[in-house]
């Protein structure tokens, strides 16, 4: 089996670095994160990508590698540039590109169900960096020869991530009529994810949604947390004070409605999701 380097290697590569079989190399900001506590054969590297010189080459191998790239946009504008800097470093072509997308690239569905065939419309920067990112990606493999895969995650859960500060805080929600269905991801089976994609055959150029297909709105969300937790219930408001009181980077992620199929997520690459019932993932997070 290919060595493995991910490329972005904080909340979801940590637990997916020391999750992965064989040598892992880890790209990261700081490496010290990453390797403490450590498993055999993981190897952390320090290296921010934006700082890297015109013409620098990754301090890792990656020739004939699987790599999985789990760095996000700069987050400023519609492109990524980080991704592009990132592809023209690699010292040689890797096996196969696994890389984490968004499911916000379908933009706003008013509740419909969307799949991997549905045409993206991305209606945030922060999306449209995705979607670039992901053409760019295809063009770079195709062009190589190199496998890829493209993941479309939703909102990421777990332990240490968990909204417990915005309810502490008395954050309000939508009130549950108005609020529109959701899609989310526990981080463990994200993981489980990650290795089927980056190992399975059958995932080659393919693009696939992910999530646990539980739809339940942001605000049943917030509840189980607050009732798990033994915090305050939050206080919902219509969905257009929702929109005046909270902020737009937090609107953003709400504005948007659509439930999204993994079929092809479960069938092709076999992923058995342990936490598909919302509390027990909250519970487990806790």
């Amino acid at each position: 089996m290919p060595d493995f380097v991910i490329i972005g290697c904080g909340y979801v590569g940590t637990r997916l670095a020391r999750k992965l079989p064989g040598t892992v190399s880890a790209v990261t900001r700081s490496a010290a994160e990453v390797a403490a506590p450590g498993k055999p054969g993981l190897r952390a590297i320090a290296c921010d990508l934006d700082r890297l010189p015109a013409g620098a080459t990754l301090p890792t191998e990656t020739l004939g590698r699987i790599v999985i790239y789990l760095a996000p946009p700069p987050g400023d504008g519609p492109m990524d540039e980080r991704l592009r800097k990132t592809l023209s470093a690699l010292p040689g072509p890797p096996a196969r590109f696994v890389y984490l997308s968004t499911t916000g690239v379908y933009g706003d569905a008013a509740g419909a169900i969307v799949d991997e065939d549905q045409p993206p419309r991305p209606t945030t920067d922060r999306s449209r960096a995705r979607l670039d990112a992901e053409t760019a990606l295809r063009h770079w493999c195709d062009e190589r020869g190199v496998e890829w895969v493209i993941l479309r995650v939703p909102g990421i859960y777990g332990p240490g991530r968990l909204p417990l500060e915005r309810i502490r805080r008395g954050d309000p929600v939508i009130v549950e009529s108005q609020a529109g269905p959701g899609n989310r991801i526990h981080v463990d089976d994200l993981v489980d994810v990650c290795i089927a994609a980056a190992t399975q055959p059958a995932a080659r150029n393919r693009t696939y949604n992910v999530g646990d297909g539980n739809h339940a709105s942001s605000t049943a969300y917030f509840t189980i947390v607050a009732r798990v937790a033994g915090l305050p219930t939050p206080p919902a408001v219509s969905r257009e004070e929702a929109r005046r009181s909270l902020s737009p980077a937090t609107w953003s992620f709400l504005a948007d409605s659509r439930r999204v199929d993994t079929t092809r997520m479960r069938e092709e690459l076999g992923v058995k999701i342990r936490y598909e019932n919302l509390e027990e993932g909250v519970r487990a997070s806790l």
